[in-house]
């Protein structure tokens, strides 16, 4: 039996969220007294591999089809399965972001397998199989027991974080497993700005709405956001109006985040926008009117003009890195 954990990689490097993944994976393997082995798909070098077993893998599998290098969730889907019953996994974990999702639904119907998705605590090991997840966008949390034979878990991103556990010495093995042929053609992806956060990826990111007032004023987020290495994002009503890209609203019609820090600017605080950013540790209210609803879901809020108030915070973390 092992624990195997899905290493979700981009660009030839192992996501934030897989290493993630990674240390989550290993914890639970030494919690049950078996190994934690990682699974990578597609094009990635060695050395970049290399780079999980600072995180407690013990070994990890490589399907190096070029293929695999567009995400498919249904050739994933069937290539995981295989290699889960050639290593006789008993719980394989995923991060719960885009590719998660596509994937352990999937897997967990063709293993009959329980799933809980959206962890976001190790699980309780001394009387069965309990993990604690997420319910109603973040409002409360449940304790899921598991009992089928092989369990998936996919983790919330920011929810564990990066433990250092291994020498950083792991081994790679190839792997042969039969790959089906995809159904949908990739023409083309988008790629991140060079030195950008992905949203998906960040643990702190500041985000604006209409108190900005238009998006000449946008600079005094992302002078805030480049000051502590932060995403960006931005509400509805933004990305509706074009002043920022679809790709950077967060809220229920948009991307559902869990940073461990969200500073929200201007932001209303609409029951659409907190189901997608109520999942944050720490959320920060700059705004100048005291009865916005944000107020109520904030750990700090700070009543006031958003054109003052930055631009201050921002010279202050400045300073504090200098």
């Amino acid at each position: 039996m092992s624990v195997l954990i899905y290493l979700d990689q981009a660009d030839g490097q192992i996501k934030k969220s897989g290493l993630e993944a990674a240390s989550y994976g290993a914890k639970v393997a030494e919690q049950l007294g078996t190994t934690a082995v990682g699974l990578v798909l597609g094009t990635i070098s060695a050395e970049a591999i290399k780079a999980a077993g600072k995180y407690g893998i013990n070994k990890v599998l490589q399907v190096t089809d070029a293929s695999l290098d567009a995400f498919d969730a249904q050739v994933y889907t069937t290539v995981i399965a295989e290699v889960a019953t050639q290593q006789n996994a008993n719980v394989i974990i995923f991060s719960h972001n885009a590719n998660g999702k596509a994937v352990a639904p999937r897997l967990s119907v063709r293993l009959k397998a329980g799933l809980v998705a959206g962890a976001v605590a190790l699980p309780d090991t001394s009387n069965g199989f309990i993990v604690k997840k997420s319910v109603f966008s973040g409002k409360a949390f449940a304790n899921v027991a598991v009992n089928t034979a092989v369990k998936i878990v996919s983790l919330n991103p920011n929810a564990y974080g990066l433990k250092a556990s291994g020498s950083g010495d792991v081994a790679v093995e190839n792997i042969s497993v039969t790959v089906p042929a995809a159904k949908v053609k990739v023409t083309g992806k988008s790629t991140a700005a060079p030195g950008e956060v992905p949203l998906s990826e960040a643990s702190l990111v500041v985000s604006g709405g209409r108190g900005l007032k238009g998006p000449e004023n946008w600079g005094i987020v992302t002078d805030l956001a480049h000051a502590l290495g932060a995403a960006t994002a931005c509400s509805r009503p933004v990305a509706d109006a074009h002043w920022r890209p679809h790709n950077e609203h967060v809220g229920q019609t948009g991307g559902a985040i869990s940073p461990n820090l969200y500073i929200a600017i201007g932001i209303s605080g609409a029951i659409q926008h907190l189901a997608g950013v109520n999942r944050s540790k720490y959320i920060v209210v700059i705004n100048k009117d005291p009865e916005a609803p944000f107020f109520k879901a904030a750990d700090y809020g700070i009543v006031g003009d958003a054109f003052e108030i930055v631009p201050k915070i921002t010279e202050a973390v400045k300073k504090l890195k200098a």
